[in-house]
């Protein structure tokens, strides 16, 4: 992606922020703005906090899938970002100390194999997202949370507790998996 148009992608989620934090109105899409930006992309937005020079996540929320253009969901996931149910909800005080992050996402796809090991054999650490799904339950790791969980089964392990599954479920035969890779725009500091 051209810089131009990523310098604009962080400038749009900031701005959404910060209008829906201050005045809590929905920033609406701009008149102008780059064209790629009209191709259905799955987007998340991740808020860090800087506390002096530690750096802790504050908030991130996306849409996985490629269900609506670029520029409304990237919109949709910064303001849903600052009300992360993990988190309590970002404050006015706490906007001079944050820094955005965009994962624009490629379309999941589902991994197929006749077993658990033949389908994680696919996942590839710190290039591919990860979505787990069984029964009614899922949960999506971006790529960048291999550096936090660099070990394969660990990685899959936190993925199965996120959503809500018993940590050794991802070697169940009928766990689903779907893997992305996703473009990363870091806001610059």
């Amino acid at each position: 992606m051209e810089e131009e148009v990523k310098k604009f992608i962080i400038s749009l989620a900031k701005k959404a922020i910060e209008t829906y934090v201050k005045s809590g109105r929905i920033l609406t899409k701009p008149k102008e703005y780059p064209s790629v930006l009209n191709e259905k992309r799955g987007v998340f937005v991740s808020i860090y906090k800087k506390d002096g020079d530690k750096t802790f996540l504050r908030g991130c929320i996306g849409l996985p899938y490629p269900s609506k253009p670029l520029i409304e969901g990237l919109i949709e996931a910064s303001i849903s970002s600052t009300m992360d149910p993990r988190f309590q909800p970002l404050t006015r005080e706490e906007l001079k100390n944050i820094f955005i992050e965009v994962s624009i996402l490629s379309n999941p796809e589902k991994i197929e194999g006749r077993d658990y090991k033949e389908k994680i054999e696919k996942i590839q650490p710190f290039k591919h997202g990860v979505i787990i799904k069984r029964g009614l339950k899922s949960a999506l790791f971006l790529p960048q949370v291999w550096d936090d969980f660099p070990k394969k089964e660990t990685f899959l392990s936190k993925l199965c507790v996120k959503a809500g599954l018993q940590p050794d479920e991802w070697m169940k035969n009928d766990t689903e998996f779907y893997i992305f890779e996703a473009e990363v725009i870091e806001e610059k500091l």
